[in-house]
This record gives structure tokens, C-alpha cells and sequence, in this order.
């Protein structure tokens, strides 16, 4: 990876569509913050762990972060529906808000969290 300040998440292969995700830590605004990354539509996403609604982390299970179908991103609190591949709430209380999203990169088969693009 040329990014020396690029953070090592997980194996590519950790990631399957629609599957478990992978949760991490990143440091925002001077303090520790939990952070997934998952795959859909064999790309991979990487938001924070923290729904737009009321600011509880998503996964209802460790890494579990999609609904049963594996189509949306659910949060474990109050049901509301994410677009994996935008975040976008589609359904719930937070309808219209979008999760935070994260920069990610796939290479060599690592997966890796790109603070800088994210302005973190």
C-alpha cells in the first residue's frame, strides 16, 4: 500500500457480499470511534458505526450489519434501512440521512482504512 498512513482492517476474503462485515476503531476528532467495513455487489464499503437516528452502533451481533436478505444495512436499535453502497437511510426515522461513509481501499488482497482521504 503506498498510503504509509493507510490502516490495515482485514483479508479481502474476510468480506463476503451481503455477509458478515469487519468492525475497526479510527481516531475522529481527537477520540476513538467504531468503524465497519462490508461488501456488497463485490465492492467494498466502510461507514461508521453509528446510525443517524440516535447514535448507537448498528450491528445487532458482532459484524452482523445486514438484514436477513443481506440487502440493506440495518440498525439493531429501531429497524432503520441503510443502501449499503451509499449509506442512505431509506427507511426509518432517519429516512433521507446517510451514514458516515469511510475511505477504503481493497489491494493485494487487504483490506485497508485510508484516514487521510477522509479528512480524519
Amino acid at each position: 500500500m503506498a498510503d504509509p498512513a493507510a490502516q490495515l482492517i482485514c483479508d479481502a476474503d474476510a468480506l463476503q457480499n451481503g455477509g458478515k462485515g469487519v468492525r475497526f476503531e479510527i481516531r475522529q476528532y481527537g477520540e476513538t470511534a467504531a468503524a465497519f467495513v462490508i461488501r456488497h455487489g463485490g465492492v467494498v464499503y466502510g461507514y461508521l458505526n453509528r446510525c443517524r437516528h440516535v447514535p448507537v452502533e448498528l450491528d445487532w451481533q458482532e459484524g452482523r450489519f445486514f438484514d436477513g436478505d443481506g440487502d440493506y444495512l440495518i440498525c439493531s436499535m429501531h429497524g432503520a434501512l441503510y443502501l449499503p453502497d451509499s449509506g442512505l437511510c431509506v427507511a426509518g426515522p432517519c429516512r433521507g440521512q446517510s451514514l458516515q461513509s469511510l475511505a477504503v481501499s481493497e489491494h493485494e488482497g487487504r483490506i485497508y482504512y485510508l484516514p487521510h482521504a477522509d479528512g480524519a
